[in-house]
């Protein structure tokens, strides 16, 4: 992967294209980096005896590695063609 666990990236696709944070996990199994404060989604949890009633959870999901890259990285330039 072009990407590790603690770069800061932007995201390039989605409702959250141009946002910028900090890779928390990455998965490379399946080409998927968490970042921080992207992609945030509501998380249902179950009540248990120990730990009492069930919540919504806000929790940041994986998404593609190829929708990031590096926020430090150069901006890729269309080729000229020449006719």
């Amino acid at each position: 992967m072009h990407v590790k666990k603690g770069d800061t990236v932007v995201v390039l696709t989605g409702t959250d294209k141009g946002k910028t944070g900090a890779i928390l996990r990455s998965i490379p199994k399946e080409n998927k980096v968490v970042v921080a404060g992207v992609h945030i989604r509501s998380v249902h949890t179950r009540s248990n005896k120990g730990k009492g009633k069930g919540t919504v959870v806000k929790k940041e999901m994986p998404i593609h590695a190829s929708n990031v890259r590096k926020a430090d990285a150069p901006k890729a330039k269309k080729q000229k063609r020449n006719a």
